[in-house]
């Protein structure tokens, strides 16, 4: 347990901290979630736009220090290269995952 005011204060910022990148990388998930959604169904403009909006949230979650920007370029390009993979075969992936 803390005992100093400083480490007590420090214990509140990490709990409203952990908070706030628990809630980002929920977003993140549901929009990673909602891409795979769109292209499960082979709606590929549908899957673009969610693309889109994931490398969106990715790049303002890795901004704001929650996910690294590395994690984040990774994940973008894995998600972009599904989607030109579907595309190109012109039908859904059989297994998508993250």
């Amino acid at each position: 347990m803390a005992h100093s005011l400083s480490a007590k204060k420090r214990v509140r910022q990490n709990i409203k901290r952990r908070a706030h990148n628990r809630a980002r990388k929920s977003v993140v998930k549901e929009q990673i979630k909602s891409f795979f959604g769109a292209l499960g169904a082979a709606a590929f403009d549908k899957a673009q736009e969610e693309l889109r909006k994931t490398v969106q949230r990715l790049d303002k979650v890795a901004a704001k220090g929650t996910i690294h920007r590395k994690n984040a370029s990774r994940k973008r390009s894995r998600l972009t290269r599904k989607l030109n993979a579907a595309r190109a075969s012109g039908k859904a992936p059989a297994a998508a995952k993250a």
